[in-house]
């Protein structure tokens, strides 16, 4: 499982979506950034990205947020 997260300035990163497959989780992700500016990104509406400035994504769960709580392989279809 790859586990997606949303940051911003100040704040820790947040668990936003998970993937089962690493290509399905960057294909959405390019799909989801309209625009990069510098480090800020802006995201598609409805995205779990909308909100954050930035994202980044590990194999490996990094914060204590339970992955039960977040959106499972979204796609643009969902929404």
């Amino acid at each position: 499982m790859y586990f997606l997260y949303g940051s911003k300035p100040g704040k820790p990163q947040k668990l936003v979506a998970t993937f089962s497959g690493e290509q399905q989780l960057l294909a959405y992700t390019r799909w989801a950034t309209l625009s990069k500016q510098g480090e800020v990104c802006k995201f598609e509406q409805g995205s779990p990205l909308v909100g954050y400035h930035s994202w980044s994504y590990s194999a490996e769960p990094l914060t204590d947020d339970d992955p039960q709580n977040v959106v499972f392989n979204p796609t643009p279809s969902m929404l």
